[in-house]
């Protein structure tokens, strides 16, 4: 069975057309030569942009030269309202101090101690499910929360403030377009972004409460009461060279990413690949004896899940989290035939470069077998970015390495999945790939589990 994927527009629509459709979903306003081409450009009125498809243009971009290519700061402005001055959107010296006092938290022993932290989600996770039809989406919404809010701040997402975190977030993440109107005009900085009111009053009550849960601990970190989480880890973490650390204010940007990133992109990898799995039995049947194997919540049991963890990446392959990624030209660039403006933007898109009919083999099938295959290595070298690569490369790349394997085998240990008929999930892009409808499964108890 080879998984769904959006239709692809006209090679040829007008710009109004286009940027309707680019408004509406990233993903459907791209033609379908995109999953061949080595590069193509777009142009507007007011800028030029590129998608990068060639592995070696994309190296000079994300490892080779990633200062002369730093974010775009048109994709920025639909996201600044929700993430402020976060790692996420900063570039050049700030991001580097960012980075300095955020990657220790992230480090491999740190994977270690969370470790029980994201074994008690999955089994809260495990106990919420029922058998029947459910809407995966929203569990694994939930359950990625609950695993941010666990190894951050040492709370469920039963807490109070946690639960109304997640449940502004549900709004927010339906409200807001993946690029602003602001994006396509050339606009001075003091200018109104268009953002739209819901979503403006969706941001501003995220940061109250994520002010309230950096507040209260950077007053037990004074108090010398804090858990020892990751939260306390970046909070106490001083700039090697400054000496500094994050003020209250700067951690509330911060930990809006940490939520965005750890939370929304990890709901959306696990959905599709409970999705995949229940797509093909076979897969999930193999899974399901690994995941038997899982007994306590020790970290060494991770090793086992080697092809839990080749389905999780597989779904990451052909459901990238993150679809595209925009960077910006410091300078006229040479790119193939063509000259890159000063300005211009340079879209690297993992959605199609994942699937490029060039640099795959069957890039539309779901394969975890794949990754155990010498054809692939030069794939996931060059042509595999769901974590980007380079010096922006997630951080948290690791943990979500851990987070969404061990999840997958707890969930598919205690239950079989199947997909529902006739109600075939399609991919859009909102600030993740999500389904446009949902994913709805079929979800049988197996007889024997006895774990719940």
């Amino acid at each position: 069975m080879i998984p769904p994927k959006p239709p692809a527009r006209p090679d040829r629509v007008s710009l109004l057309r286009y940027l309707q459709l680019f408004r509406a979903d990233i993903l459907s306003a791209q033609p379908a030569r995109l999953y061949r081409a080595w590069m193509a450009e777009f142009r507007t009125p007011f800028f030029r942009s590129y998608m990068v498809n060639d592995p070696a243009l994309i190296a000079r971009v994300l490892t080779e030269r990633p200062d002369d290519f730093p974010k775009s700061l048109r994709i920025a402005e639909g996201l600044r309202p929700l993430l402020g001055n976060s790692v996420f959107l900063t570039n050049g010296e700030v991001w580097k101090r960012q980075r300095r006092i955020i990657d220790p938290a992230f480090e491999g022993g740190r994977l270690r101690e969370t470790f029980p932290a994201m074994w008690a989600a999955g089994q809260a996770a495990v106990a919420r499910l029922r058998a029947g039809e459910v809407e995966i989406e929203e569990h694994t919404s939930h359950t990625a929360a609950d695993v941010i809010f666990r190894t951050l701040f040492s709370i469920p997402i039963e807490d109070e403030v946690a639960s109304a975190t997640f449940t502004e977030f549900r709004a927010y993440q339906r409200s807001q377009p993946i690029l602003n109107l602001a994006a396509f005009l050339p606009l001075p900085r003091w200018f109104p972004r268009f953002h739209r009111p819901g979503t403006l009053k969706a941001a501003r009550r995220i940061r109250a409460l994520i002010t309230r849960l950096t507040a209260r601990r950077a007053a037990e970190i004074a108090a010398g009461t804090a858990p020892q989480d990751l939260a306390t880890k970046i909070m106490t973490t001083a700039d090697p060279l400054t000496g500094q650390t994050f003020s209250t204010a700067e951690m509330v940007d911060q930990v809006a990413i940490f939520f965005l990133a750890g939370h929304e992109t990890s709901a959306s990898a696990l959905a599709w690949a409970l999705y995949l799995l229940a797509s093909h039995p076979e897969a999930q049947a193999r899974v399901a004896a690994e995941a038997a194997t899982l007994t306590t919540p020790d970290f060494a049991a991770l090793s086992r899940l080697r092809f839990t963890r080749d389905c999780f990446r597989e779904a990451l392959r052909l459901y990238p989290p993150v679809p595209m990624m925009v960077r910006e030209t410091t300078r006229p660039e040479p790119f193939r035939d063509r000259q890159a403006p000063k300005g211009a933007q340079v879209v690297l898109s993992p959605w199609h470069l994942h699937r490029h009919a060039r640099l795959w083999a069957e890039p539309d099938a779901f394969d975890p077998d794949r990754w155990s295959r010498e054809e692939t290595r030069a794939c996931a070298r060059d042509a595999y970015l769901p974590f980007s690569a380079g010096p922006r490369v997630c951080t948290g790349a690791g943990f979500a390495m851990v987070e969404g394997p061990l999840l997958l085998a707890l969930m598919t240990r205690a239950f079989h999945f199947a997909p529902v008929p006739g109600k075939t999930p399609i991919p859009v892009a909102h600030l993740t790939v999500r389904a446009k409808d949902g994913i709805p499964l079929h979800l049988t108890p197996r007889p024997n589990f006895t774990g719940r």
